[in-house]
């Protein structure tokens, strides 16, 4: 399943004296871009019942994004299960459409109460479609 694009401009705090993206700052930009997802689909991450956690993160850097550039976040769900998602997500180049970072990260969910793996909520489930 795809998601909507998230689009963003780099701007000066995200980068190194350089003017490079901080390899960190791909994370977050992946981060915002599942967040959005969530929201455009009003599924709230503040949940009585549990948290989103990171299970693992694979992540491939590949050309630098530099300040002032245009970036696209293109996000896919490879996998849904009850208790976990695994999402691609590639960060690119508007103009240029060189691929900057790649990556695999699985997302599960915790009861708020055991941290053990829970189900997710059914409206999300419902939302992505094994493709």
């Amino acid at each position: 399943m795809k998601c909507n694009d998230f689009n963003l401009k780099v701007f000066v705090e995200d980068t190194d004296f350089q003017g490079f993206v901080y390899h960190a700052n791909y994370l977050k930009y992946f981060e915002r871009a599942r967040t959005q997802f969530l929201i455009d689909n009003q599924i709230s991450q503040l949940n009585s019942e549990g948290f989103f956690v990171i299970k693992n993160i694979n992540i491939t850097y590949s050309f630098p994004a530099r300040l002032e550039e245009s970036l696209s976040v293109k996000t896919n769900v490879q996998l849904k299960t009850k208790a976990r998602l695994r999402f691609n997500q590639r960060i690119e180049n508007i103009n240029t459409k060189k691929i900057c970072c790649e990556a695999t990260i699985d997302v599960c969910f915790l009861d708020k109460i055991s941290n053990k793996p829970k189900a997710f909520n059914e409206a999300l489930l419902g939302l992505i479609t094994n493709e």
